[in-house]
């Protein structure tokens, strides 16, 4: 994708003073998920029943038939997807910018029925972005397992803490990763290709030469070679590979996310084309070397739905961004991003992941169907069933997602911001207990606020809330989250002796106050929030069944990445801060 053109620079003593801060609190922290040895408050606020319903018409227009499954294979914001074999085994892993942790991995036997194992990068020493924006941090991963020395690999970039481009391993992705190799070349979008003879090779996105950039949004794929003893590439090695594009001459932008595949003895180079918007696209081309030269296929691009109507019913949009993989049934499949905006074609729910089947009987291989508008369901591979959401198997379609915090081990869909989850919740029989950090939900540091995903256009959040603020700079509640700069934030605070719900909206960093209402806070209170499409309703119940709106519904604009730019969707959030500045104010409701 087309990335943000950032830098940090810090000082050493700043560096090494955060660093000792973030080692502190991670000191604090148990791994399980259960962390009852942090100073909390007395009065922290306690949050459970968590229930999220996603009510979407595509899929009650298109209930799933015997033999179907839904596309996105992964709603939500998990972009960018990377796929990887070893025996029947995939692995799968995702973009995941300034959320801690990091690199979502899944695992399926079939890419039908992914399970969620974890995140690669799971631990402060593999993953520093307790300082950088939402939508900076880890970029376009790429997973591949190296049958020769039977190893796992995972290759990032870190727009965070001094890494830039970074390698971890593993023999068994279920047992956690080591930590990162920082590897000396400069660019993005990195990926390695392992040969059946024992050479290893890095491809990635990079500048033109100094002085032979011919337009803006000129980019070439460089190739190295990569020593595998050493984890690290050969210097001098380097060498571009594409320049551009398919064809220089229409000045092609963004040729990014390369990938390199060999079969019956060719070496197959596919990237991404033209940004990660409405002009993205998926190319190939071929060589008989995998440092090159390379050759475009004639029938590029594979894949884009770039040259649809734009008024197209239950649009896809923004295709690319892919990566191949065999499936068990020895044909191919490629896995790539994909959007669904909402009826105003704002794009609240991020880029998603979507597969496809690839024919590759030709020359070349070709998306089925990647090139006219995708269905919302495809037919299992053979001998395949259908079992998403059922037996520990990740939900898609429309689906409830309920959770106490009983459990001794958090849901690995629950996530925080730039810090460890661990650094400031508790999980007990009354549920979730947020210890409130002095962070506000603008500030660019870590929060103490556990996210969820908004996986649907359509859809309904509610939790409830044990809180007694002791002053208005105390607020536990909900916030829906594009960025530091573009969020709601919708809580429990206190103004004198009386109690408040309190709903803020902030665009550009600039926030204002939309409604609030004093409410009986003696039992605990529901709180929730509804959208249909752009259309958001906030409100709360103190009787736990009558719901009482807050202001009038407002528009889910600031959640879109229309608006606020970025490449994260949109977020849900329980969130607790004492350095709250959302105060209640008499407003005509």
């Amino acid at each position: 994708m087309k990335r943000l053109q950032v830098g940090f620079t810090l000082s050493k003593n700043r560096r090494i003073a955060l660093l000792c801060v973030f080692v502190g609190m991670f000191s604090l922290m148990r791994l399980s998920g259960n962390s009852q040895n942090l100073n909390v408050p007395k009065n922290a606020p306690v949050f459970s029943n968590s229930v999220y319903v996603g009510n979407d018409k595509i899929y009650n227009d298109n209930p799933l038939k015997v033999g179907e499954f839904y596309n996105p294979i992964l709603q939500g914001a998990y972009p960018d997807p990377a796929i990887t074999r070893k025996g029947d085994d995939y692995y799968m892993v995702h973009s995941s910018f300034a959320i801690f942790p990091g690199v979502p991995i899944f695992h399926s036997k079939d890419l039908v029925n992914w399970t969620q194992i974890g995140h690669v990068l799971d631990r402060p020493s593999q993953l520093k972005v307790h300082d950088t924006g939402i939508s900076a941090g880890v970029y376009a991963p790429d997973i591949k397992y190296n049958a020769n020395n039977d190893t796992f690999y995972m290759i990032t970039t870190q727009f965070a803490g001094g890494f830039g481009n970074i390698v971890v391993k593993t023999k068994d992705p279920l047992k956690g990763w080591s930590d990162p190799v920082k590897l000396k070349f400069d660019g993005i979008d990195p990926s390695l290709f392992f040969d059946d003879n024992g050479k290893a090779y890095v491809v990635h996105n990079d500048a033109p030469d100094k002085g032979k950039e011919l337009y803006q949004g000129h980019r070439v794929i460089k190739v190295w070679d990569y020593d595998v003893e050493k984890d690290q590439v050969i210097a001098g090695t380097d060498k571009i590979i594409v320049d551009g594009g398919v064809d220089l001459a229409k000045k092609p932008i963004w040729i990014e996310a390369p990938h390199i595949y060999k079969k019956n003895g060719r070496y197959y180079l596919m990237c991404a084309e033209g940004g990660t918007g409405g002009n993205h696209s998926e190319v190939i081309f071929v060589s008989d070397n995998p440092r090159g030269p390379y050759t475009p296929a004639p029938n590029n691009p594979i894949l884009s739905q770039r040259h649809l109507n734009p008024n197209r019913t239950n649009k896809v949009d923004w295709a690319g961004h892919a990566d191949l993989v065999e499936g068990p049934d020895g044909n191919y499949y490629g896995v790539f991003l994909g959007i669904r905006p909402n009826e105003k074609n704002r794009v609240n729910i991020g880029r998603e992941t979507f597969i496809l089947p690839v024919d590759w009987t030709g020359e070349f291989p070709v998306f089925t169907n990647g090139l006219v508008p995708m269905e919302p369901k495809l037919k299992v591979p053979a001998g395949v069933a259908n079992n998403t959401g059922k037996e520990g198997f990740f939900p898609n379609g429309n689906f409830t997602f309920t959770d106490n915090f009983t459990s001794e081990k958090l849901d690995y869909r629950w996530v925080s911001l730039r810090g460890p989850r661990e650094a400031f919740i508790s999980t007990s029989k009354q549920g979730l207990q947020v210890n409130p950090l002095p962070v506000n939900i603008k500030e660019v540091k870590p929060t103490s606020t556990l996210f969820l995903r908004q996986q649907h256009n359509n859809f309904s959040y509610t939790t409830t809330l044990n809180f007694k603020p002791a002053s208005e700079k105390e607020l536990a509640g909900i916030v829906l989250l594009q960025s530091e700069k573009f969020n709601y934030v919708y809580g429990l605070t206190r103004k004198d002796k009386d109690f408040y719900v309190v709903l803020e909206r902030t665009e550009k960093g600039a926030s204002r106050i939309i409604a609030s209402k004093k409410v009986d806070n003696k039992k605990p209170i529901q709180l929730r929030v509804k959208a249909d499409g752009d259309n958001y309703q906030f409100s709360y119940s103190t009787s736990g069944t009558d719901f009482v709106n807050v202001g009038e519904t407002v528009s889910g604009d600031i959640l879109s990445t229309n608006v606020a730019g970025g490449f994260t969707g949109a977020m849900i959030g329980l969130y607790a801060t004492s350095a709250n500045d959302a105060h209640p104010q008499n407003l005509v409701q």
